[in-house]
């Protein structure tokens, strides 16, 4: 007889196969995400693999060569599936292992599901070729596909009792991991801004192109003629660092390991936002990553909780 999935301590044989296949997907899938949640403990590490798996998901049918009309035929259907695990509608047994354990997960942790609509919604402005004029039109964008996982995250961190902090300041965590997402996603708009232009794409503001002289698609290794790019990306760059100062703030209200995931996770972008800012047309050249044993030394810092010391030794935010 089959099973609805339950939150239960102690997973299934099937439920633990449907985490084996989303730790899969985000091993091959998403290396920095995947460096990150190796430090969870092992039923934190299953429940963000499984909303990753999730997510991966969804943005593989908004980044796929479907014409417009199949893509948002999927994400229908993707959401009417997010609709079936809200309902508790998922078996154990069911063929599809993501929706096994994101069920399971959502059982055994307050995550916020409705947080997958709002990152279907994002996709579905992708699927648009929506375009913003402001930063304001921008951070919408970014809430849905970044805030939002920041916000379903912090559902399996959850804040750690016992740290000393007003229970003001315990609930603007959300608001904290939101910020840290935008964050995370500015960068990588910086980071992808070429690879975007190839596909038609464009997620800086309207109004920051124009002041640097930057409208023109940057789909070639040099930056437009008469362009200020070097200025342009100094301006973001000094954009997404105030971000990063305010989502740090994030960290201390965390426990041990999950802080030194989020801080793992963050600090491999916000180096390299460092290495954006030190070579802007790096950018326009290929994709600026972090060489391994850098990754290791944020890893580090994040266990040893230097950056949420140094939050609390400001009382900024920010981190060195």
């Amino acid at each position: 007889m089959s099973r609805t999935v339950k939150g239960s301590p102690h997973a299934s044989a099937p439920v633990l196969a449907a985490y084996r296949y989303c730790e899969a997907v985000t091993g091959h899938q998403a290396r920095n995400f995947a460096y990150g949640i190796r430090l969870l403990p092992t039923e934190k590490r299953h429940a963000m693999s499984a909303l990753y798996a999730f997510s991966r998901r969804v943005d593989d049918i908004g980044d796929g060569p479907l014409d417009p009309e199949e893509k948002r035929t999927r994400l229908a259907d993707t959401r009417a599936l997010l609709d079936r695990m809200r309902s508790g509608g998922i078996e154990e047994d069911d063929t599809d292992p993501v929706a096994v354990a994101v069920s399971h997960a959502a059982h055994r942790f307050p995550i916020p599901l409705d947080a997958l609509d709002e990152l279907i919604d994002g996709v579905l402005m992708d699927v648009a070729g929506q375009t913003y004029e402001t930063w304001d039109d921008l951070k919408v964008y970014c809430r849905c596909v970044a805030g939002a996982i920041g916000r379903l995250s912090l559902g399996v961190f959850g804040t750690a009792p016992g740290t000393g902090h007003s229970e003001d300041e315990l609930e603007r965590a959300p608001y904290y991991a939101d910020t840290l997402g935008l964050a995370l996603q500015l960068t990588n708009i910086l980071r992808d801004v070429r690879e975007d232009a190839a596909t038609g794409r464009t997620y800086l503001p309207a109004d920051d192109l124009a002041k640097f002289g930057c409208a023109t698609a940057f789909r070639s290794s040099t930056a437009p003629p008469d362009a200020d790019f070097t200025g342009l990306v100094h301006f973001e760059v000094r954009r997404a660092r105030a971000l990063f100062a305010e989502g740090f703030r994030l960290l201390p209200l965390l426990d041990r390991r999950s802080g030194a995931c989020v801080s793992a996770m963050a600090g491999i972008y916000r180096r390299l936002l460092d290495r954006i800012a030190k070579d802007p047309a790096a950018v326009l050249r290929g994709r600026v990553s972090l060489p391994g044993h850098e990754k290791a030394y944020v890893a580090v810092r994040g266990l040893a909780g230097l950056d949420a010391r140094a939050v609390e030794r400001r009382g900024t935010g920010r981190a060195v």
